[in-house]
């Protein structure tokens, strides 16, 4: 797996100061993406171990919040198994840290499809907190909506919706 960039500092995806990763790699191709050198799969670095402990030096001080994922697309079958590896690493260092995703699947195709044909997208949802899920729709684009592109994009709490077997909207803001 490549990856665009990582931010040791982020405020815009998701609560909290954040540290983010950036994968590169998109098959998406939503018109309008706000990051669309990373749609292919070559763009920036190869991620390494060094990057995954760069990634836990950063999350480190307790005023981060908690790690976000962005693309290009995180649950692209090439970048899975790149970010599976840092998903066990940031649970088991820093439980209390909350893991904020961003794709363009759907939460429904993710848990089913994906889920069902392939264990490492099940365990890596396992990790996951907050999924904002839908594809950059660039007709709704909306700048007073939190967290999001477009207002098509939903907030799921995933361990809440998991538990009750169906999607639970995040309480931090009404969806």
């Amino acid at each position: 797996m490549n990856y665009a960039d990582i931010k040791q500092y982020d405020v815009a995806n998701g609560i909290g100061v954040r540290v983010s990763l950036f994968v590169s790699g998109c098959t998406h191709g939503c018109e309008g993406c706000f990051n669309r050198e990373a749609w292919d799969f070559n763009y920036g670095k190869p991620f390494t171990d060094d990057d995954i402990d760069r990634i836990i030096e950063y999350l480190k001080p307790g005023y981060v919040a908690g790690l976000s994922l962005l693309g290009g697309e995180p649950m692209e079958p090439q970048n899975q198994k790149g970010i599976l590896p840092l998903l066990r690493k940031v649970h088991d260092t820093y439980p209390e840290k909350n893991i904020w995703m961003y794709s363009g699947y759907l939460y429904e195709d993710i848990m089913g499809r994906m889920c069902e044909e392939s264990e490492i997208s099940k365990e890596i949802m396992s990790y996951i907190d907050i999924l904002v899920d839908g594809e950059f729709i660039l007709a709704r684009k909306n700048l007073k909506v939190n967290f999001r592109g477009s207002d098509n994009q939903r907030i799921i709490d995933v361990k809440k919706s998991i538990e009750a077997g169906e999607i639970i909207h995040w309480e931090g803001e009404k969806v």
